[in-house]
Protein backbone atom coordinates (compact mmCIF):
# COMPACT_ATOMS: atom_id res chain seq x y z
CA UNK A 1 0.00 0.00 0.00
CA UNK A 2 1.42 3.32 -1.05
CA UNK A 3 1.69 5.96 1.68
CA UNK A 4 0.21 9.25 0.51
CA UNK A 5 2.69 12.09 0.24
CA UNK A 6 2.45 14.73 2.94
CA UNK A 7 2.48 18.30 1.70
CA UNK A 8 5.19 20.24 3.52
CA UNK A 9 4.11 23.80 4.19
CA UNK A 10 6.29 26.42 2.62
CA UNK A 11 7.94 28.61 5.18
CA UNK A 12 8.72 32.15 4.15
CA UNK A 13 11.55 33.71 6.10
CA UNK A 14 11.25 37.46 6.53
CA UNK A 15 13.92 39.87 7.57
CA UNK A 16 14.01 40.43 11.30
CA UNK A 17 15.03 44.07 11.16
CA UNK A 18 12.40 46.10 9.36
CA UNK A 19 11.63 49.75 9.73
CA UNK A 20 7.95 50.06 10.52
CA UNK A 21 5.62 52.74 11.69
CA UNK A 22 3.61 52.54 14.87
CA UNK A 23 0.81 50.69 13.07
CA UNK A 24 3.16 47.95 11.78
CA UNK A 25 3.35 49.23 8.20
CA UNK A 26 6.82 49.18 6.69
CA UNK A 27 8.27 52.55 5.74
CA UNK A 28 9.26 53.15 2.18
CA UNK A 29 12.90 53.90 1.51
CA UNK A 30 12.13 57.46 0.47
CA UNK A 31 10.11 58.14 3.63
CA UNK A 32 12.80 56.55 5.78
CA UNK A 33 15.49 58.77 4.24
CA UNK A 34 13.34 61.87 4.74
CA UNK A 35 12.69 60.91 8.36
CA UNK A 36 16.37 60.39 9.06
CA UNK A 37 17.25 63.71 7.40
CA UNK A 38 14.67 65.45 9.57
CA UNK A 39 16.16 63.85 12.69
CA UNK A 40 19.64 64.95 11.62
CA UNK A 41 18.39 68.50 11.08
CA UNK A 42 16.79 68.60 14.53
CA UNK A 43 19.92 67.13 16.14
CA UNK A 44 22.14 69.68 14.38
CA UNK A 45 19.89 72.52 15.54
CA UNK A 46 20.14 71.32 19.14
CA UNK A 47 23.89 70.67 19.09
CA UNK A 48 24.89 73.87 17.27
CA UNK A 49 24.62 76.20 20.33
CA UNK A 50 26.56 73.69 22.42
CA UNK A 51 29.37 73.48 19.86
CA UNK A 52 29.36 77.28 19.62
CA UNK A 53 29.75 77.87 23.37
CA UNK A 54 32.40 75.15 23.75
CA UNK A 55 34.39 76.82 20.96
CA UNK A 56 34.02 80.18 22.70
CA UNK A 57 35.32 78.77 25.99
CA UNK A 58 38.45 77.40 24.31
CA UNK A 59 39.17 80.46 22.17
CA UNK A 60 41.92 82.71 23.62
CA UNK A 61 40.92 85.56 21.25
CA UNK A 62 37.84 86.34 23.39
CA UNK A 63 35.47 86.76 20.44
CA UNK A 64 31.71 86.39 20.48
CA UNK A 65 31.49 84.48 17.19
CA UNK A 66 33.96 81.62 16.74
CA UNK A 67 34.89 81.19 13.09
CA UNK A 68 36.20 77.61 13.33
CA UNK A 69 35.13 74.43 15.09
CA UNK A 70 38.46 74.22 16.95
CA UNK A 71 39.78 77.77 17.48
CA UNK A 72 43.50 78.46 16.93
CA UNK A 73 45.52 78.24 20.13
CA UNK A 74 42.68 76.51 21.99
CA UNK A 75 43.37 76.16 25.71
CA UNK A 76 41.65 75.79 29.08
CA UNK A 77 42.77 79.13 30.54
CA UNK A 78 39.19 80.40 30.73
CA UNK A 79 38.19 77.46 32.93
CA UNK A 80 41.13 78.15 35.24
CA UNK A 81 40.09 81.79 35.56
CA UNK A 82 36.51 80.82 36.37
CA UNK A 83 37.51 78.33 39.05
CA UNK A 84 39.90 80.83 40.65
CA UNK A 85 37.85 84.05 40.47
CA UNK A 86 34.93 84.17 38.04
CA UNK A 87 33.97 87.83 38.65
CA UNK A 88 35.73 91.00 39.77
CA UNK A 89 34.50 90.37 43.31
CA UNK A 90 36.76 88.33 45.66
CA UNK A 91 34.47 85.28 45.62
CA UNK A 92 35.59 81.92 44.29
CA UNK A 93 33.59 79.65 42.02
CA UNK A 94 33.27 77.05 44.76
CA UNK A 95 31.76 79.60 47.17
CA UNK A 96 29.19 80.53 44.54
CA UNK A 97 28.52 76.85 43.88
CA UNK A 98 28.02 76.26 47.61
CA UNK A 99 25.45 79.07 47.71
CA UNK A 100 23.58 77.58 44.74
CA UNK A 101 23.78 74.13 46.29
CA UNK A 102 22.36 75.42 49.58
CA UNK A 103 19.39 77.02 47.82
CA UNK A 104 18.81 73.95 45.64
CA UNK A 105 18.88 71.50 48.56
CA UNK A 106 16.48 73.59 50.69
CA UNK A 107 14.03 73.88 47.78
CA UNK A 108 14.28 70.18 47.00
CA UNK A 109 13.67 69.10 50.61
CA UNK A 110 10.80 71.53 51.22
CA UNK A 111 9.12 70.74 47.89
CA UNK A 112 9.12 67.02 48.65
CA UNK A 113 8.32 67.29 52.37
CA UNK A 114 5.46 69.78 52.14
CA UNK A 115 4.28 68.60 48.74
CA UNK A 116 3.84 64.95 49.66
CA UNK A 117 1.79 65.84 52.75
CA UNK A 118 -0.53 68.08 50.74
CA UNK A 119 -0.72 65.58 47.88
CA UNK A 120 -1.62 62.76 50.27
CA UNK A 121 -4.37 64.89 51.80
CA UNK A 122 -5.87 65.67 48.40
CA UNK A 123 -5.54 62.05 47.29
CA UNK A 124 -6.89 60.21 50.32
CA UNK A 125 -8.94 62.58 52.47
CA UNK A 126 -12.42 63.92 51.79
CA UNK A 127 -13.10 67.35 53.27
CA UNK A 128 -15.14 70.43 52.49
CA UNK A 129 -13.60 72.69 49.87
CA UNK A 130 -11.21 70.01 48.59
CA UNK A 131 -12.01 70.54 44.90
CA UNK A 132 -11.88 74.33 45.27
CA UNK A 133 -8.47 74.17 46.95
CA UNK A 134 -7.16 71.91 44.21
CA UNK A 135 -8.30 74.46 41.64
CA UNK A 136 -6.53 77.19 43.60
CA UNK A 137 -3.30 75.19 43.54
CA UNK A 138 -3.72 74.72 39.80
CA UNK A 139 -4.36 78.46 39.35
CA UNK A 140 -1.12 79.29 41.17
CA UNK A 141 0.68 76.82 38.91
CA UNK A 142 -0.54 78.76 35.87
CA UNK A 143 0.79 82.10 37.11
CA UNK A 144 4.05 83.28 35.51
CA UNK A 145 6.97 83.55 37.89
CA UNK A 146 7.41 87.27 37.26
CA UNK A 147 3.90 87.93 38.65
CA UNK A 148 4.90 86.73 42.11
CA UNK A 149 8.12 88.72 42.50
CA UNK A 150 6.50 91.83 43.98
CA UNK A 151 4.40 90.13 46.69
CA UNK A 152 7.21 87.77 47.64
CA UNK A 153 9.78 90.57 47.86
CA UNK A 154 7.56 92.74 50.08
CA UNK A 155 6.57 89.83 52.32
CA UNK A 156 10.11 88.54 52.79
CA UNK A 157 11.55 91.96 53.57
CA UNK A 158 9.04 92.46 56.39
CA UNK A 159 10.51 89.47 58.24
CA UNK A 160 13.62 90.53 60.16
CA UNK A 161 15.29 89.27 63.32
CA UNK A 162 17.89 91.73 64.52
CA UNK A 163 20.29 92.36 61.63
CA UNK A 164 19.04 89.33 59.73
CA UNK A 165 16.56 90.17 57.00
CA UNK A 166 14.89 87.22 55.30
CA UNK A 167 14.41 89.09 52.03
CA UNK A 168 18.14 89.58 51.58
CA UNK A 169 19.31 86.05 52.37
CA UNK A 170 19.72 82.72 50.62
CA UNK A 171 17.04 81.28 52.89
CA UNK A 172 14.58 83.91 51.65
CA UNK A 173 15.39 83.02 48.05
CA UNK A 174 14.89 79.33 48.79
CA UNK A 175 11.52 79.93 50.46
CA UNK A 176 10.36 82.15 47.60
CA UNK A 177 11.30 79.59 44.96
CA UNK A 178 9.71 76.82 47.03
CA UNK A 179 6.40 78.67 46.89
CA UNK A 180 6.55 78.54 43.10
CA UNK A 181 7.57 74.86 43.04
CA UNK A 182 4.97 73.52 45.47
CA UNK A 183 1.99 73.62 43.06
CA UNK A 184 3.83 71.41 40.56
CA UNK A 185 5.03 69.10 43.33
CA UNK A 186 1.53 68.72 44.78
CA UNK A 187 -0.17 67.97 41.48
CA UNK A 188 2.53 65.61 40.26
CA UNK A 189 2.64 63.59 43.48
CA UNK A 190 -1.14 63.64 43.89
CA UNK A 191 -1.54 61.95 40.51
CA UNK A 192 0.98 59.29 41.47
CA UNK A 193 -0.57 58.64 44.89
CA UNK A 194 -3.94 58.11 43.22
CA UNK A 195 -2.48 55.05 41.48
CA UNK A 196 -1.49 53.37 44.79
CA UNK A 197 -4.34 51.07 45.91
CA UNK A 198 -6.05 52.20 49.08
CA UNK A 199 -6.51 48.56 50.07
CA UNK A 200 -2.84 48.39 51.06
CA UNK A 201 -3.33 51.08 53.69
CA UNK A 202 -6.60 49.54 54.85
CA UNK A 203 -4.85 46.19 55.33
CA UNK A 204 -2.14 47.90 57.38
CA UNK A 205 -4.77 49.61 59.54
CA UNK A 206 -6.52 46.27 60.10
CA UNK A 207 -3.19 44.83 61.27
CA UNK A 208 -2.94 47.55 63.92
CA UNK A 209 -1.04 50.34 62.16
CA UNK A 210 -2.15 53.93 62.51
CA UNK A 211 -2.86 56.32 59.64
CA UNK A 212 0.53 57.95 59.89
CA UNK A 213 2.30 54.59 60.14
CA UNK A 214 0.51 53.37 57.03
CA UNK A 215 1.52 56.55 55.22
CA UNK A 216 5.11 56.28 56.41
CA UNK A 217 5.70 52.57 55.86
CA UNK A 218 3.33 51.77 52.98
CA UNK A 219 2.73 54.85 50.84
CA UNK A 220 6.11 56.55 50.94
CA UNK A 221 8.15 53.48 49.88
CA UNK A 222 5.78 52.90 46.95
CA UNK A 223 5.96 56.57 45.99
CA UNK A 224 9.76 56.64 45.83
CA UNK A 225 9.93 57.26 42.02
CA UNK A 226 7.74 60.36 42.11
CA UNK A 227 9.52 61.61 45.24
CA UNK A 228 12.84 61.33 43.41
CA UNK A 229 11.47 63.14 40.36
CA UNK A 230 10.01 65.95 42.45
CA UNK A 231 13.23 66.32 44.41
CA UNK A 232 15.27 66.45 41.21
CA UNK A 233 13.06 69.11 39.64
CA UNK A 234 13.21 71.15 42.83
CA UNK A 235 16.99 70.85 42.82
CA UNK A 236 17.20 71.97 39.19
CA UNK A 237 14.90 74.93 39.89
CA UNK A 238 17.07 76.04 42.79
CA UNK A 239 20.37 75.49 41.00
CA UNK A 240 19.33 77.51 37.94
CA UNK A 241 17.27 80.19 39.72
CA UNK A 242 18.22 83.71 38.64
CA UNK A 243 15.27 86.11 38.73
CA UNK A 244 14.38 85.90 42.43
CA UNK A 245 18.03 85.62 43.46
CA UNK A 246 18.87 88.74 41.46
CA UNK A 247 16.05 90.71 43.10
CA UNK A 248 16.51 89.47 46.66
CA UNK A 249 20.30 89.39 46.98
CA UNK A 250 21.86 92.76 46.18
CA UNK A 251 25.03 94.38 47.43
CA UNK A 252 26.59 91.26 48.99
CA UNK A 253 28.62 89.24 46.45
CA UNK A 254 29.40 86.59 49.07
CA UNK A 255 25.75 85.47 48.88
CA UNK A 256 25.52 85.45 45.10
CA UNK A 257 24.52 82.27 43.37
CA UNK A 258 26.13 80.96 40.20
CA UNK A 259 23.32 82.37 38.04
CA UNK A 260 23.72 85.86 39.51
CA UNK A 261 27.51 85.76 39.11
CA UNK A 262 27.17 84.58 35.52
CA UNK A 263 24.92 87.52 34.74
CA UNK A 264 27.47 89.88 36.33
CA UNK A 265 29.96 88.93 33.61
CA UNK A 266 27.78 90.52 30.93
CA UNK A 267 29.13 93.97 30.13
CA UNK A 268 27.25 97.04 29.00
CA UNK A 269 28.38 96.41 25.44
CA UNK A 270 29.15 93.20 23.59
CA UNK A 271 32.83 94.13 23.30
CA UNK A 272 33.19 94.55 27.06
CA UNK A 273 32.00 91.03 27.87
CA UNK A 274 34.76 88.42 28.48
CA UNK A 275 33.20 85.85 26.18
CA UNK A 276 35.71 83.07 26.82
CA UNK A 277 35.23 83.35 30.57
CA UNK A 278 31.48 83.69 30.15
CA UNK A 279 31.28 80.53 28.01
CA UNK A 280 33.48 78.51 30.39
CA UNK A 281 31.39 79.67 33.35
CA UNK A 282 28.16 78.70 31.56
CA UNK A 283 29.47 75.21 30.80
CA UNK A 284 30.65 74.61 34.37
CA UNK A 285 27.33 75.96 35.63
CA UNK A 286 25.24 73.62 33.46
CA UNK A 287 27.44 70.53 33.68
CA UNK A 288 26.20 69.15 37.06
CA UNK A 289 22.55 69.42 36.06
CA UNK A 290 23.22 67.85 32.67
CA UNK A 291 25.02 64.89 34.21
CA UNK A 292 22.35 64.27 36.84
CA UNK A 293 19.56 64.55 34.28
CA UNK A 294 21.23 62.10 31.90
CA UNK A 295 21.79 59.59 34.69
CA UNK A 296 18.21 59.80 35.96
CA UNK A 297 16.42 60.38 32.65
CA UNK A 298 14.63 57.02 32.71
CA UNK A 299 13.19 57.60 36.18
CA UNK A 300 12.24 61.18 35.32
CA UNK A 301 10.21 60.14 32.28
CA UNK A 302 8.51 57.23 34.05
CA UNK A 303 7.74 59.25 37.17
CA UNK A 304 6.26 62.16 35.22
CA UNK A 305 4.24 59.81 33.01
CA UNK A 306 2.62 58.00 35.92
CA UNK A 307 2.13 61.11 38.03
CA UNK A 308 0.87 63.37 35.27
CA UNK A 309 -1.15 61.06 33.03
CA UNK A 310 -2.68 58.45 35.29
CA UNK A 311 -3.65 61.08 37.87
Amino acid sequence: MTTPAVAVPRIEIKAVAQTRTGGGRRLRTRNQVLLQLACLAIGSTVLFPIVWIVGMSLDPRNIARPDTLIPPGANLDAYARVLARPTLNPVSFFQLALNSLTVAVIISVLSVGLGVLAAYSFSRMKFRGREFMMLLVLAVLMLPAVATIGPLYISMNRIAIGDFRLGGSLLGVALAVTSTQLPFAIWNMKGYLDTIPKELEEAAVVDGAGKFQAFLHIVLPLATPVLAVTALFGFIAGWTEFLLAQVFIVGDPSQWTLAVALNALVGQYAGSTPWSTFAAFAILFALPVMVVYLLLQRWIVSGLTVGGVKG
